[in-house]
């Protein structure tokens, strides 16, 4: 038998014979946590969770337990299994509110839940329930060494749902097909600027209305024209008194003066 197959199979029996092998078949609760703990205190944290898995359901309600789902939780944290972390953490603050380590596991499920926020163009509950999950935190914790940073990922994520709002309501317009596709606009903007009166996006907003109302006008029949071409100025008007500089200046303009030049043709009737 050559030498390599000597050494295959003694590595072979090594693994199979290591503590954590043992503790995964073995029967005893206390030395899986044993090695379940140890795992976990040299970064190995996968191995760990495989061993928590087992035992955290015949713990619970043990004096150890506290210490065991904390390890749980943050396991699952630091191998990026956000959405089993987020209810680990979750499980933990509820289970043990007098815990020292309470906050810092309220504060890691809410980032859990950030973690799984998505880009702004898909669906948001994750970002919803990561705001809500913040901002319990941020009432619970007022003065948490956490507060900068937790106020700073709150804004990030309301600046996303702000985005996909805007995107949504912009949409509408430029879908170009029937003439209510304008109208819907109109009022998605109108909504957006109620419900984000401070928006950073607030300027393309009420652009984008201006544009809506002048095309919604433009291509109106003859009896309702008048009437929509008064509106477009009067949303021409909000856009150069928000921002008189505006960035969209020479497009407003140009829409501004050919409102004018068909207003003018009514008042000639």
């Amino acid at each position: 038998m050559s030498k390599f197959l000597y050494i295959f199979l003694f590595s072979v029996l090594l693994f199979s014979c290591s503590p954590y092998q043992k503790a995964l078949k073995s029967e005893d609760l206390a030395y899986k946590y044993e090695i379940a703990t140890q795992k976990y205190d040299e970064g190995k944290y996968n191995k760990a969770i495989r061993l928590f898995e087992q035992i955290a359901g015949p713990n619970r309600g043990k004096p150890n337990a506290e210490k065991l789902f904390y390890m749980f939780s943050q396991s699952y944290y630091k191998t990026e299994q956000y959405y089993l972390a987020a209810h680990q953490f979750d499980g933990f603050v509820a289970t043990y509110p007098k815990s020292e380590k309470r906050e810092e596991a309220m504060f890691l499920g809410a980032k859990s839940y950030t973690m799984l926020s998505p880009v702004y163009s898909l669906e948001q509950g994750d970002t919803d329930k990561a705001i809500e999950k913040l901002q319990n935190y941020i009432n619970t914790y007022p003065n948490s060494a956490n507060l900068e940073e937790a106020n700073k990922i709150m804004a990030e994520l309301r600046d996303k749902l702000e985005k996909k709002a805007f995107e949504i309501a912009k949409a509408y317009g430029e879908i170009q097909n029937p003439i209510n596709d304008y109208k819907a606009g109109i009022r998605a903007l109108d909504n957006f600027i109620s419900d984000y009166p401070g928006s950073k996006f607030k300027e393309d907003a009420l652009y984008y209305k201006l544009d809506f109302s002048y095309n919604y006008a433009i291509k109106s029949i003859s009896s309702k024209m008048e009437e929509r071409l008064n509106l477009a100025k009067s949303a021409y008007s909000s856009l150069v008194r928000f921002k008189e500089d505006t960035k969209y200046k020479k497009e407003a303009d140009k829409m501004s003066a050919s409102i004018d030049q068909e207003l003018q043709k009514f008042s000639k009737q």
